[in-house]
């Protein structure tokens, strides 16, 4: 259960840094309300997930994927540049946290 509170925490995550950059272009205080909420939701969320995974494993994993994810998010949604070399890297990051998921101990 505590991997799939943190997968959640991980997509409240990218919606979150995703949407402070939509907020910024925005500009208005009705804007900024979205990613001060996401921010309570994807904190309560990880330390949820942290009641049954070690801290590290935990905030390795939601800090990986959400990277990840921001930049793919920012290549759809804002069009943002990925080279090979940082989609090589990515990759790597994605490797790294399966390897963590797969030889977790909870």
């Amino acid at each position: 259960m505590a991997w799939l509170i943190l997968g959640i925490a991980v997509i409240s995550e990218i919606c979150w840094a995703l949407s402070l950059k939509w907020a910024a272009t925005i500009a208005t205080w009705q804007a900024s309300v979205v990613p001060i909420s996401l921010s309570f939701l994807n904190m309560g969320l990880l330390a949820l997930a942290m009641r049954g995974l070690p801290a590290g494993t935990a905030y390795a994993v939601w800090t990986g994927l959400g990277a990840v994810g921001v930049i793919i998010g920012g290549v759809i949604l804002f069009g943002d540049r990925v080279t090979a070399v940082q989609a090589a890297f990515m990759a790597l990051t994605v490797v790294g946290v399966v390897g963590t998921k797969l030889f977790a101990s909870a």
